[in-house]
């Protein structure tokens, strides 16, 4: 990169490998068929070198516009609230994309996917430095991937699936056949009992190890088999989508961590920050207008009636328990504090709260943790609140964190909405949500049936989020 455009330069390299020194690295011409085989990219190898400085701040800055085809995107998110056909909205997030990201099957295709391809990796540069926006980076990019994808034609996905490394097998024949009757009784949840034999015959089925898909067989969508889950076609998004966060989530960590390198340099650093400005995410330390006067003992009726089922579902079992484990304490005490616990109510709560745990143990074992979430302790951060966990830091045996329409199993969902006394054709339709993994609509759709008097509102983003509207659904 220079700004005469004749000297080659990739300092993308030193940014996503952690033990490279080099920042200036020579590279043969790219081409179409070994770099850009099919317009998907996984974005695993750092771009091509020769761009200039223009081009640099251009392509980023045309990437932010093309994210707003994420409001779009949501758009389609509030029609499947709503039952409207997606194809309504699907025209006009085409018209952002051509705009601003183009990425055709014919034309000046090696251009497009340079384009598409170095500005993503400068964004990630913009975006890897804090936690909040590493996750709004990784929430853009997978809206537009998933939106892609969704938009490829099969040759063009099978063309992909080749090319992207994916630890994924597909099950033969005989594997199959002796597979069967398992199969069959998974895909009976999913379909009409008439089209099962003749949709697991010609469906082809992958292998794969049983971490990468927990929340499929969960909601027993696949077949699970000595450690090995069978997985049909029909959830290919679902599948792809995971690799594609989990890769780029480890990713941007290891670029945050190469970073103090960039910043030394005098041409990129003013154009990173101008690009970062463009957005600033939405920091929940506390609620707009909310001060600290939540007082502890009005937790449990404040989280009944304005709290999403996640926090809910982490106050029951603190309260029978006496006790969360540590993702559980996090995701909950940074909750508490944006909707205005302050730090000694806090202290108080919890204290209340692990009843069983001797005054010792609590200043020795949690109070320590409870201070540093507000600043007051190590480097003495003001962490904010966390948003959906959805693809990271899921659950394991004994933890209640998380998303339940993401974690919990059909059974434990559909009893606990019974709980809430939601009728069973809303259950249904929940549920149905959950299994086409619209795991936000189908948080929205819980608050506009736990909240009918409220008026309709947008995809639900985050837990203080859906707080507020509550709040405001009180007021009114």
């Amino acid at each position: 990169m220079s700004n005469s455009g004749k000297s080659r330069v990739n300092r993308f390299a030193a940014a996503t490998a952690l033990k490279r020194r080099k920042v200036h690295l020579d590279q043969p011409d790219q081409t179409l068929a070994t770099d850009y085989p099919c317009r998907l990219n996984l974005y695993l190898r750092p771009p091509p070198p020769d761009f200039t400085i223009e081009e640099f701040e251009r392509f980023a800055l045309d990437r932010l516009q093309g994210k707003k085809v994420d409001a779009l995107l949501k758009t389609l998110e509030v029609g499947k609230l709503r039952n409207r056909p997606n194809d309504e909205y699907k025209n006009d997030i085409q018209q952002v994309l051509d705009k601003y990201l183009p990425l055709n099957s014919d034309g000046d295709i090696t251009e497009e996917r340079r384009k598409d391809h170095i500005s993503h990796f400068v964004l990630r540069l913009v975006y890897c430095r804090t936690e909040e926006s590493r996750h709004w980076f990784l929430q853009q990019e997978h809206a537009l991937f998933k939106y892609r994808f969704e938009q490829e034609s099969t040759e063009g996905k099978r063309r992909f699936l080749e090319t992207a490394n994916l630890d994924w097998e597909v099950v033969d024949a005989d594997t199959k056949k002796q597979l069967l009757p398992f199969l069959q009784k998974c895909a009976c949840l999913e379909m009409e009992k008439s089209a099962v034999a003749s949709y697991v015959a010609n469906e082809t089925y992958y292998e794969l190890d049983f971490e990468k898909v927990p929340d499929l067989v969960g909601n027993r969508q696949a077949y699970l088999h000595k450690g090995k889950v069978y997985v049909p076609m029909l959830h290919q998004t679902s599948l792809v989508m995971d690799e594609f966060d989990t890769r780029l989530s480890r990713m941007l960590e290891a670029t945050a961590q190469s970073l103090p390198r960039l910043d030394n340099d005098d041409r990129l650093k003013p154009i990173l920050m101008n690009i970062q400005k463009q957005y600033s995410g939405n920091m929940y330390t506390r609620l707009m207008g909310i001060t600290d006067d939540l007082k502890a003992s009005e937790v449990d009726m404040m989280v009944e009636h304005h709290a999403p089922l996640c926090m809910k579902t982490l106050h029951g079992a603190l309260r029978r328990d006496k006790h969360l484990k540590y993702g559980g304490r996090m995701q909950y005490g940074l909750f508490l504090k944006a909707i205005g616990l302050s730090i000694e109510e806090a202290l108080l709560f919890w204290r209340t709260a692990f009843a069983n745990k001797t005054d010792e143990q609590f200043q020795k074992e949690y109070a320590y943790n409870i201070r540093h979430n507000y600043g007051l302790e190590g480097k003495r951060v003001d962490y904010s609140a966390y948003s959906k966990i959805i693809k990271s830091n899921g659950p394991s045996t004994g933890d209640y964190h998380g998303c339940p329409f993401r974690h919990f199993s059909s059974g434990n969902l559909e009893a606990r909405l019974y709980k809430d006394k939601i009728s069973q054709s809303d259950v249904k339709q929940l549920v149905d949500l959950v299994r086409g993994s619209y795991y936000q609509v189908a948080c929205t759709k819980y608050f506009e049936l736990t909240h009918p008097h409220h008026q309709k509102i947008d995809i639900i983003e985050h837990p203080n989020s859906y707080y507020e509207l509550s709040l405001d659904d009180k007021e009114e």
